[in-house]
């Protein structure tokens, strides 16, 4: 995500991330010898792993991270897995022979790399979590992701806000619908999946038990919405059966959808206009999103998708980047979450970054004015 999140927060982000890596180029701050560490590692190899090709995202984040690291003066090696475990795997493998002092991985399968993951531990090698959490395992050193939670929380308001329940500045409207709702939520194997969906239920679960949502398929439990591999064709299959199944007498409407990943959202809404739903009417439902991928956000201003969530994965690459060259001088990476992110056997040093909605209210002044699209991409 997995996979296809204020301007003024995301601005400060972004140049603390520059201040980091520049600190850490500077060689100051940090702990323990430094200076040998930064000579002995000077031009060292860091293996980038990342799970596919399939989803802009992924193609985008590895080539920031490579692109930071070169100019850190740093040599890389960045492989795509093409969803493939095994693949991933042998990749990582490969990687730890080669001698790359640090991997940055973005896994397919949180849990499937502990092999890999002690070999980097016995080859004396650094490992850094890449937006999805490496879990099962000790050795992880270090998790630089988006504040996965709040993405659940902005993508509940944001439903809320499209169905009418909140305005644009997130007050109530005093109309309490009720509003006939179905949620989506993101791969099990994906320890993201869990953050996201816990974060929207945190807001919805308590509009459900009063009336104000009604789940017309009663399927609100995360095993029940899950959707394997965030898989566009299983999104639509799923849709199409709770439309036949929940929805076809024509009794009730579809007011809105909770969907965790654009992708999943083109299934929906695939599933949604074969079910005779009709872009642009007033019966059209509320659809949400996640990672502003270039053809939802034209489905944005189309109208058939309400909302987006923005990740600028270029701060998250400058991110593990920075971590990356703390941990090749030495240094303590910069951390501000030590509670959240239990990988089943330890607890891992975490740095969270903002995401943010995008409307087709705001989307020119996050997505254009920002430089992370131009006008000509969303045309």
């Amino acid at each position: 995500m997995s996979f296809r999140i204020t301007k003024i927060a995301a601005v400060t982000v972004a140049a603390g991330l520059v201040f980091s890596l520049a600190a850490c180029s500077g060689g100051r701050g940090g702990s323990g010898n430094s200076d040998d560490g930064a000579d002995a590692n000077k031009g060292a190899l860091v293996g980038i792993a990342m799970p596919t090709k399939v989803d802009q995202r992924w193609i985008q984040d590895g080539d920031n991270v490579v692109k930071y690291l070169k100019e850190a003066g740093y040599k890389t090696d960045l492989e795509y897995a093409n969803n493939d475990i095994p693949t991933q795997a042998q990749q990582i493998e490969a990687m730890i022979t080669k001698g790359a002092k640090v991997l940055v991985i973005a896994s397919i399968d949180g849990g499937a790399l502990g092999q890999q993951l002690d070999d980097a531990k016995a080859a004396g090698v650094k490992v850094i979590s890449y937006d999805r959490l490496l879990t099962g395992d000790e050795n992880v050193d270090y998790y630089a992701t988006f504040d996965n939670f709040k993405v659940g929380v902005l993508q509940a308001n944001s439903l809320l806000t499209g169905l009418g329940y909140l305005d644009d500045n997130g007050e109530k409207t005093g109309d309490k619908g009720p509003w006939h709702v179905e949620l989506f939520a993101g791969s099990p194997d994906d320890n993201n999946a869990t953050f996201f969906y816990k974060g929207a239920m945190s807001i919805l679960q308590p509009l459900i038990d009063d009336g104000t949502l009604v789940v017309t398929s009663g399927q609100t439990d995360f095993n029940q919405t899950a959707i394997q591999g965030w898989d566009p064709a299983t999104a639509k299959k799923r849709m199409d059966d709770l439309l036949a199944k929940s929805y076809s007498t024509g009794a009730t409407r579809l007011d809105g959808v909770l969907s965790p990943y654009d992708g999943l959202s083109d299934g929906i809404i695939a599933a949604l206009e074969s079910g005779g739903y009709k872009v642009g009417t007033d019966t059209w439902p509320i659809i949400t999103g996640q990672d502003a991928e270039v053809a939802s956000v034209k489905q944005i201003i189309a109208g058939s998708q309400y909302s987006t969530i923005f990740k600028d994965t270029r701060n998250l690459a400058k991110q593990a980047v920075a971590m990356t060259e703390a941990l090749l001088q030495d240094k303590k990476p910069e951390v501000n979450d030590t509670k959240s992110y239990d990988n089943g056997k330890k607890v891992v040093p975490t740095y969270l970054l903002p995401p943010v909605v995008v409307t087709k209210a705001n989307y020119q002044k996050e997505l254009i004015d920002s430089g992370y699209y131009t006008e000509g991409d969303l045309k």
